[in-house]
């Protein structure tokens, strides 16, 4: 997919939805313990669709690659795949992908006594206020990341 904006320090990548087919993979009914080991069971409770659990809106979702370390402190690490949904509403605390004068970025978006901020998870980076002389368009709401170890 081409880029249309240039991108900030924040955004790698850019890539569309495809929901054509499944990607089904085995749901075990019990938990995996996070503290001490239990006895494992061999019981598979359904097939689990990772469209279906990542993708709620197909048109409206797309997947950015994340760059640099600005969103740490939410977990968004750099190299991590986000899940964007054009769908959803901009609301306060969410995480979100923006045009900022030009330029994508992913912030937490802030709205507070009728100001808007864009926020990074990095004490090293100042907020960002939006103002009427900012050029800023919320591009979607980040609702997942994907990651390997």
């Amino acid at each position: 997919m081409k880029q249309a904006w240039r991108v900030d320090e924040s955004i790698g990548e850019i890539y569309g939805s495809e929901s054509e087919g499944k990607v089904l993979r085995p749901l075990f009914a019990c938990g995996v313990s996070a503290g001490f080991p239990s006895p494992a069971d061999d019981y598979i409770e359904r097939q689990l669709d990772l469209n279906d659990l990542l993708i709620q809106n197909p048109p409206a979702t797309f997947f950015v690659r994340v760059t640099g370390d600005s969103m740490i402190g939410a977990g968004i690490n750099h190299g991590d795949l986000l899940v964007v949904d054009r769908s959803l509403e901009p609301a306060s605390g969410r995480i979100i992908i923006a045009v900022l004068n030009g330029e994508l970025t992913v912030k937490r978006f802030e709205r507070r006594n009728g100001c808007c901020r864009l926020l990074a998870e990095n004490p090293a980076y100042l907020p960002c206020e939006i103002t009427a002389d900012t050029a800023f368009e919320v591009w979607g709401v980040v609702t997942s990341v994907i990651r390997r170890f």
